[in-house]
């Protein structure tokens, strides 16, 4: 049985930072493309991140390039979503996803987790001013 859980949000101050972790059971991560999405309250769901399988190549949403960086231990097999200078409107919970070898981004840059069908329960992330 395929299990994502997700770790490490919490409260923090604008300009703070937190790391994210997401552990697999069930699947051996390297195989697999892996996202991390947020929705905020009354908001639709959004693409954060995502690194794929094969190269490794890494996509971000505009909004939090140069701030976030997403991560992949083999070892641990967990991938991590390092947040720093953290904003209010980063306020959401967050899931990571899989079920794919690929990140599946359109030409405008949205990051898309429809194709995946493998979902964390999320974790609370919220940024005061």
């Amino acid at each position: 049985q395929v299990q994502l859980v997700e770790s490490g949000g919490g409260l923090v101050q604008r300009g703070g930072s937190l790391r994210l972790s997401c552990a697999a059971s069930g699947i051996t991560l390297d195989y697999y493309a892996i996202g991390w999405f947020r929705q905020a309250p009354g908001k639709e769901r959004e693409g954060v991140s995502c690194i794929s399988s094969n190269t490794g190549r890494t996509y971000y949403v505009d909004s939090v390039k140069g701030r976030f960086t997403i991560s992949r231990d083999s070892a641990k097999n967990t991938v991590y979503l390092e947040m720093n200078s953290l904003k209010p409107e980063d306020t959401a919970v967050y899931y990571c996803a899989t079920g794919d070898s690929a990140c599946f981004v359109t030409s405008w840059g949205v990051i898309r987790g429809g194709p995946y069908n493998y979902w964390g329960q999320g974790t609370q992330v919220t940024v005061s001013s």
